[in-house]
């Protein structure tokens, strides 16, 4: 069988180097940094141990299928998750505070309008049920198939349906946008806006302009359920890691690729920093645009039809908090803290000159893992906030980065009592850091593929006009989020051991 060169040890590209080590390739994955797992770092001080990427595992089916389709041994053999119950804690703006059960829509409503009242229930669970038309209508294109050649179907035609009105002869309206869907379904109660929106928000996308079909976000994650897995989020990714070794995926940590080598019109090897050239007869790279076309310099890889780039994304800061006291029981794992100024945050981080809100919505993890704490004593805190991308500030950045560090410490204290007399230390990840641990220049964290929105929130495509040259990961079709990035190795393994005439799982 080929023989494959992977760049980068992100979580895609393991998926694919796993999945095409069983089709018979030899597969080789160059790695920069000197460890695996991309943005499912672990930071670690004084005993605390914490989780640099996503918390919180979501559509857990899609590492099941890879274990599966890899081997014989599942995956809990090999890490253990737990439903989270409940799924979420907010406390809105007002000092309202509401808890979600974990894939109960009838237990959501329940929750709904016992904190909110006056139909909010009825409200929400409306809103899901059309939701669910748009997941159902956009999932395959989105999620389980290469991207269509011709993608601009997806990009006009809005999934999420009209909303009925029950009046003779007059038809239903569509609303457009995230917060039209707010305005329109849910009454524009402030604090239903505000469990709407944050999903967009918590992927850098403004509400105000985010297409309708955003709401498969709050869809997905009540309808499947939320989990955490034992040991942090690091443990999934040495979980993927050995999988690939099992499955005799060679590992070469601390060698940077510098170009994609091209030979008789198609992609034919990678060239190493040490100036070394390793032939393949397929290239898979699991990096962002940027770095993509430093390794390419002299190739245009996008075609005039080909999907727009993707705008600037939004990155996210994040700080690490060491209490003393353990954590009480009954402890929600996941509470998100609404700004007190939710316009005010939204015209921060979207303006003209993107900047850091005063009131930032802060999503507070309390896992209780063993793991996390040195001890039953002390409990591991995260905060985490959407914030721009890294701009060209340098010392100054850092210091607004720390600025903002603590006004997310103040609001996380209305969900954490006593937080400022617990305090040990705390520790602050910014989008430099981001941008250090993942070799994203400006520190952004690629959002999931949505339809609609003139194709300006798709991705590029899986496989290229290089022939021999397939792009995985967050910043490639069907975009980012740890389950998109699994589904984006198994459509990159699919083009390869089938050609492109492979059009997904059945």
């Amino acid at each position: 069988m080929g023989r494959i060169a992977v760049i980068g040890a992100g979580m895609g590209a393991m998926a694919a180097a796993a999945r095409l080590a069983v089709a018979g390739h030899r597969v080789v994955v160059y790695e920069r940094g000197e460890t695996y797992g991309g943005a499912l770092g672990r930071f670690e001080r004084d005993g605390f141990s914490f989780d640099t990427g996503p918390g919180l595992l979501l559509l857990p089916a899609v590492q099941r299928d890879l274990f599966v389709k890899t081997g014989k041994e599942p995956l809990e053999s090999r890490v253990e998750l737990c439903q989270v119950e409940p799924a979420v804690r907010h406390v809105f703006a007002d000092g309202t505070v509401v808890s979600l059960p974990n894939a109960s829509r009838a237990g959501v409503a329940e929750a709904l309008d016992a904190a909110l009242g006056g139909g909010a229930g009825d409200r929400w669970a409306a809103f899901v049920n059309r939701a669910r038309d748009a997941w159902d209508r956009s999932r395959r294109p989105l999620l389980e198939e290469p991207l269509w050649p011709n993608w601009q179907v997806l990009a006009e035609r809005e999934p999420y349906p009209a909303r009925p009105v029950k009046r003779l002869l007059r038809p239903g309206r569509t609303a457009t946008t995230v917060r039209e869907i707010a305005e329109l379904e849910l009454a524009g109660e402030p604090r239903l806006r505000a469990l709407l929106e944050c999903h967009p928000l918590a992927w850098g996308l403004d509400p105000r302009t985010a297409p309708a079909s955003a709401a498969v976000l709050p869809y997905l994650e009540q309808t499947f359920g939320v989990w955490s897995v034992g040991g942090g989020m690091r443990a999934l990714a040495r979980a993927v890691y050995e999988r690939c070794t099992a499955r005799r995926v060679e590992f070469r940590f601390g060698t940077a690729v510098t170009r994609i080598v091209e030979a008789d019109g198609r992609a034919a090897g990678v060239e190493l920093a040490d100036g070394t050239a390793v032939e393949a007869d397929h290239v898979i790279a699991g990096v962002a645009p940027p770095v993509l076309a430093s390794l390419l310099p002299d190739t245009e890889l996008r075609a005039p039809g080909d999907v727009p780039p993707r705008p600037g994304g939004a990155s996210r800061l994040t700080v690490f908090l060491a209490l003393r006291g353990g954590r009480p029981e009954g402890t929600a794992h996941r509470t998100v803290v609404h700004s007190t100024d939710p316009e005010g945050e939204l015209d921060a981080l979207f303006g003209a000159v993107p900047g850091l809100p005063a009131h930032p919505t802060v999503e507070v993890l309390r896992t209780g893992d063993p793991a996390g704490a040195p001890d039953p004593e002390h409990e591991a805190v995260t905060l985490t906030a959407t914030v721009p991308a890294l701009g060209s500030g340098g010392d100054s950045a850092l210091v607004e980065h720390r600025r903002a560090a603590q006004r997310m410490v103040e609001s996380a204290g209305r969900a954490v009592p006593d937080l400022r007399e617990r305090l040990l230390w705390h520790e602050v990840r910014t989008p430099a850091d981001v941008a250090v641990a993942t070799g994203v220049p400006d520190g952004a964290v690629p959002g999931p593929a949505l339809a609609a929105a003139g194709g300006r929130l798709l991705h590029q495509a899986n496989s290229t006009r290089l022939p021999g040259l397939f792009l995985v990961g967050g910043w490639s079709h069907p975009g980012g989020g740890l389950p998109h990035a699994g589904m984006s190795g198994a459509l990159v393994a699919g083009l390869v051991v089938e050609g492109p005439e492979f059009r997904g799982s059945q």
